[in-house]
Order: structure tokens, then C-alpha cells, then sequence
């Protein structure tokens, strides 16, 4: 089955351009000029797989989509706009964004980058469940099953947050650096920028941490990256 991809622009020319590029690459597409259109789309029920999403939108722009969409699906966003300040891209993570692609771009980046966030969906090591607080619920991390769970109730996390958290844990209590997390769970090599690691840690900190403002259990290991310290 081909891969489904949601791309939320308007720009008709752009949309159009890159729907029909994107199909060539093998995606099954559909394209939506409004965030209130491709909401209910996702809402609806429809299969997305991965979501291009444009920022500067009329009417619902893209920071607030990602937000409303994230409890909806949790599908791979890749965030394609003009907007390079460092703090819309940081802004536009932490609303729940998996990449960020900046205008003009090119179609083999933005391909390659959809293919690295496919393949992230893809079950990572390790394949047993892994008790990572005995203390709060227990929490309890099952790579397998694809599932993170405080006692009985689920925790809600984004496929790369899971596959970053699985990286983590295979196994808990070794530092992993910002260039090797890149290149494990974004696929990132000579493009990649840290801030996507330092934004998804912090998302991944206020799911399973206690306190995220004094972490236990990811800790920042200064000069060196982050480790899991299973509890």
C-alpha cells in the first residue's frame, strides 16, 4: 500500500507542484489549502501515514494545526514554510512538528527527509519491555507493542518521541550524542540541525518526568549529550 501523505499549503501552485511530485515518489496524496480542511480530514478517520505542513496559513495558521492535530494523529509532521527565525522553528517543534524544511526547497531533501520519517515508524531496539520508573506507576516502556504505560493507562507519545525514547533505552544508562540521536532517529546526516533533539527532548521530558523542570529519568549529560536512567 502506498504511503499517505497529507499536505496542508496554501499556495495552489506550490500545492499542486509538490502533490504531483510527491506521487511520483509513490505517496498517495492528498492536499488541502486550509488547516480547517485538513483538521476534519484527520478528524474523519482517514489513514494519514506523514503530514507537509505549510505556517503561514489564512484563517488557522500552521503552529496551531500541528497543536490540534497532535491529539488526533499521531502521523510525522514535517513542517515546510518561508519562515527561517530560529524561534518559529523551535516554536513550530514544540507545537509538535518532527522536521523543519525551509523555503525554497529541494524536492530530494524533502523526499529524503518523508522517507527517514517512514522509517521511523519501524519498531526500534529494544524488543522487551523496559521498566523505566518502578516508582511512578511503574512506567513501563513495551517497544514491541509500540506502547509507553504508567500502570494500566497510556502515555500518549509521537512516533519519533517513542522511537527517540526506545534509542534511549537500548540500553538505559548510556549517553548518547546530539549527532548520533540525529542520525538514529531523524536519519539526519550532513542536514541535520541539534535543536530537533534539544526540542524533543524536552516534549518527551514533560510525558514521563515527575517534574520536567528537574528531569531524573532523560538526564542532559553536559558536553555530551543525554542519557536514560531507569529508576
Amino acid at each position: 500500500m502506498a504511503p499517505r501523505l497529507l499536505i496542508l499549503d496554501d499556495d495552489d501552485g506550490i500545492r499542486t507542484a509538490l502533490s504531483l511530485a510527491m506521487e511520483d515518489d509513490g505517496y498517495d496524496v492528498t492536499a488541502w489549502p486550509s488547516a480547517e480542511e485538513a483538521l476534519a480530514h484527520v478528524a474523519s478517520g482517514a489513514p494519514v501515514d506523514v503530514m507537509v505542513v505549510d505556517l503561514m496559513l489564512g484563517g488557522i495558521d500552521g503552529f496551531t494545526f500541528i497543536r490540534r492535530v497532535r491529539p488526533l494523529s499521531d502521523a510525522p509532521v514535517i513542517v515546510l514554510s518561508a519562515r527561517q527565525d530560529k524561534g518559529d522553528i523551535v516554536a513550530a517543534l514544540e507545537a509538535g512538528a518532527d522536521d523543519y524544511v525551509t523555503k525554497p526547497f529541494d524536492l530530494a531533501e524533502l523526499s529524503a527527509r518523508l522517507r527517514a520519517l517512514r522509517r521511523r515508524l519501524e519498531v526500534a531496539q529494544p524488543s522487551s519491555e523496559v521498566v523505566l520508573d518502578r516508582e511512578q506507576g511503574p512506567l513501563v516502556l513495551d517497544p514491541a507493542a509500540g506502547t509507553l504505560r504508567r500502570g494500566t493507562e497510556a502515555v500518549h507519545l509521537t512516533a519519533t518521541e517513542f522511537r527517540l525514547l526506545c534509542e534511549l533505552a537500548s540500553p538505559p544508562g548510556r549517553v548518547l550524542s546530539r549527532p548520533v540521536l540525529l542520525q538514529r532517529v531523524w536519519d539526519h546526516g550532513f542536514f541535520g540541525d541539534e535543536r530537533l533533539v534539544d526540542v524533543h527532548i524536552r516534549r518527551l521530558r514533560t510525558k514521563v518526568e515527575p517534574d520536567p523542570s528537574t528531569p531524573r529519568l532523560v538526564a542532559t549529560v553536559r558536553g555530551l549529550g543525554y542519557r536514560l536512567d531507569v529508576r
